[in-house]
């Protein structure tokens, strides 16, 4: 193959591998279409269907600690909420079963939410966003915090390895020097918020974001097969929970 041909190769590899992503706007519509499905009466049969949908798109990403971690979480708040007020009926118990039937929901669905944090950089959910015509504001608020949230978290590790060197993390340094390990800890948060949050409005004036005119984006949102197959299974999901008896009733 000639090194002429090399561009033109990666060029259909790139598109066939867009072609296979799931729009920002598919995602965003499910999210909601979960949330409220989930959070309405009668929800709990359709927490299944959610989480199957969870489990999926990080086996999709190959987000392995998510795949197991959302069936792990669902199991032990189904045995507290379900199983514990059987074995030992009380006011404590009842207490945590209801506490569980919320508990599950939210689970669930912020499962389907972190595939779409994941997976939607900033520019592409300003995109769907200017592809919505919502208002500027708007967009570009939600944009900013989509990175503004995996930038304290990374800060976040950074503090408590350093606080662990220290011996103040974990439970026994917060019991040992409470004052000391919630100073030690929020203090330098403090910091490291403002001082990302700095970058992050240079960032977005560099590229644009507060500008009065509308960017070109160079990979529009577009709906695919991916988003079609999505929408079929998630049907399809739906209808076996109308249909089938749920474990969670």
């Amino acid at each position: 193959m000639s090194a002429s041909a090399l561009p033109e190769l990666r060029a259909h590899t790139l598109d066939a591998q867009r072609q296979w992503c799931v729009d920002p706007r598919t995602k965003i519509l499910l999210v909601l279409a979960c949330s409220i499905a989930v959070m309405s009466p009668g929800g709990l049969r359709f927490v299944p269907v959610v989480l199957i949908l969870a489990i999926g798109m990080a086996v999709s990403e190959r987000a392995w600690p998510r795949a197991l971690g959302l069936p792990a979480t669902v199991t032990v708040t189904w045995v507290l909420g379900w199983l514990l007020p059987l074995w030992w009926p009380n006011a404590f118990t009842a207490i945590v079963a209801l506490a569980c039937t919320y508990l599950i929901r939210f689970v669930a669905t912020i499962g389907v939410g972190m595939h779409l944090i994941a997976t939607t950089s900033p520019m592409q959910l300003a995109a769907a966003f200017r592809a919505w015509r919502i208002p500027r504001p708007i967009s570009v608020t939600l944009a900013v915090m989509l990175r503004f949230f995996p930038v304290v978290s990374s800060e976040a590790a950074s503090v408590l390895d350093a606080m662990r060197l220290r011996g103040l993390a974990g439970t026994s340094g917060l019991l040992r020097h409470p004052v000391l390990t919630l100073e030690r800890f929020t203090v330098p948060m403090i910091a490291a918020s403002l001082r990302a949050s700095e970058d992050l409005s240079a960032s977005a004036i560099l590229r644009g974001l507060g500008s009065y005119r509308t960017p070109t984006a160079m990979h529009p949102p577009r709906f695919g097969p991916a988003d079609l197959v999505l929408v079929i299974t998630a049907a399809v999901l739906t209808s076996a929970a109308l249909v089938l008896p749920s474990p969670l009733t």
